[in-house]
């Protein structure tokens, strides 16, 4: 057997080169991968020997030669008089990883760097054996070492697994492309690798799947499930909308979701109160809801959680006595995960895709527009709604008192009937209590709507041509009435 290796990432590349040595095979290596061999003793015929050429260009040029991929690309006998003909031998296995792009694209490298990172003779090997799998084993991680390793020692990969560590290989070079494409251009190429089939999509009939966005590590892979069954198609999305709202509503929130909107939320002095708070504003539509909990559950939180059917919990941590409670309800998914990150927004149509940049929710530029200002507990309990809003389907309109959520009407499609939701569910609660709406009011009987249940703060985006009107019902009511520069649909 000969191998050719050439990798960038030398983790585990000697212990590797060893055993295919011992194995009895030669290896054929160039620049450093050669240079780190020998100085472990290991022995290596250098490219330069087999193509009879010097590297030249500073390196950019060493394996790009017909003695290589000729010996690359070679098939069976009806290639051998080509072989002879550019002094080529045949390779059996091809070592090789890629320059790291990605890793000095995020580093904030500059241009220059960025270009010397993209590789060119590390894609045309991978993907000269990738094709010619049929004879040819490709290898493209460190982690692929030990399962190559022992079919080497075993006699050599056999076609099964040369076919899929092709597939592998094409992946990863695709993946590659796509990373350098998207920084000098505006087209975008997504690179998503199979993660696992679930049961079944949002409906039993449909057929459901977790892809992976290549090069990304989402807080639901690095979450620790404590127990429970594997995540479905749904739990992953309703997860997905309670981990985040919990950690933007703040250290200490809860918020319990159905169907990925919000049916409850609050935030407190300690995670139990802040639970109890999240659960009673919507107690019936929390039944099978998904949690997250952007703190610590203790034992007394996985308690009143255990006495209550819950489809998925996350938070940042469980303690040792809540993870004993949780173990009870062997059905409860308990996941601990780090903080979400921003990622843009990508929504399917027919044959592509829209795309959007993360929905920042922020008070900046808040004016107020009636007489009479939110009083401080007013205005914090309308930050706190102002956020919920925002991550609530539209049209929304939110209602807290405090940080807590006590109404919340979601995916209207008019704001006054939004608003008529919300208070429906709020009940008396709604006396004393404030609203946001994630866009304007195009006309008054929504501030008329909420006014006369009692609301006494709003804050909604300005911008409609009857904002006058709109602020006209404020100052007839009491209300106080807060103009935000920006919108927050989410449809």
């Amino acid at each position: 057997m000969r191998a050719l290796v050439s990798v960038h990432d030398k983790t585990g590349l000697v212990d590797l080169a060893r055993r295919l040595v011992a194995a009895g095979c030669e290896i054929v290596s160039s620049g450093g991968t050669a240079a780190a061999l020998m100085a472990a003793g290991v022995p290596v015929t250098e490219v330069s020997a087999v193509t009879g050429s010097p590297e030249v260009l500073g390196g950019r040029v060493k394996t790009l030669h017909p003695a290589v991929h000729a010996g690359i690309l070679a098939r069976g006998e009806e290639d051998d008089a080509d072989l002879a003909a550019v002094s080529a031998e045949r390779f059996d296995l091809v070592v090789c990883n890629l320059y790291p792009f990605v890793d000095t694209l995020a580093s904030g490298a500059s241009h220059d760097d960025l270009v010397e990172m993209i590789d060119i003779g590390g894609p045309a090997m991978i993907r000269a054996a990738a094709k010619n799998h049929a004879r040819v084993t490709v290898v493209v991680s460190p982690d692929q070492y030990e399962e190559v390793a022992a079919a080497v020692e075993a006699g050599g990969p056999d076609g099964e697994m040369r076919r899929r560590l092709a597939a592998e290989a094409f992946f990863a070079t695709a993946a590659y492309d796509a990373a350098v494409s998207g920084w000098l251009g505006d087209d975008l190429v997504v690179p998503l690798r199979r993660v696992t089939a679930l049961r079944y999509g949002e409906n039993p009939h449909q057929e459901g799947v977790l892809y992976l966005e290549e090069g990304k590590r989402p807080w639901w892979m690095q979450a620790n499930l404590l127990q429970g069954k594997e995540m479905s198609f749904n739990n992953y999305a309703d997860a997905e909308a309670a981990w985040r709202l919990a950690n933007d509503l703040g250290s200490g929130a809860v918020a319990i979701i159905k169907h990925t909107v919000a049916c409850g939320a609050a935030r407190a002095d300690t995670v139990i109160e802040s639970f109890r708070r999240a659960w009673e504003g919507d107690s019936l539509a929390a039944f099978g809801g998904v949690i997250g909990i952007a703190g610590e559950v203790d034992a007394d939180t996985a308690a009143e959680i255990a006495d209550r059917f819950v489809e998925v919990l996350v938070a940042s941590s469980v303690s040792d006595g809540a993870a004993e409670i949780l173990a009870a309800k062997s059905r409860l998914r308990v996941l601990v995960a780090p903080p979400p990150a921003p990622e843009m927004d990508f929504r399917r149509v027919e044959g592509g895709f829209l795309v959007q940049s993360p929905d920042v929710v922020t008070e900046a530029g808040w004016e107020v527009a009636t007489t009479r200002a939110p009083t401080d507990a007013e205005r914090e309990a309308l930050r706190f709604a102002w956020v919920l809003a925002a991550h609530a389907r539209s049209n929304a309109v939110v209602l807290c008192r405090g940080a807590q959520a006590v109404g919340i009407g979601a995916g209207d499609q008019s704001r006054v009937g939004a608003a008529e939701r919300a208070l429906v569910k709020a009940g008396e609660r709604a006396r004393g209590a404030v609203a946001a709406s994630d866009g304007f009011f195009p006309f008054r009987d929504g501030i008329d709507t909420l006014a006369a249940a009692g609301v006494t703060a709003v804050v909604a985006p300005g911008g409609s041509r009857n904002d006058a009107e709109v602020v006209a019902a404020a100052e007839e009511r009491g209300v106080a009435l807060v103009l935000a520069p920006e919108r927050h649909f989410k449809h």
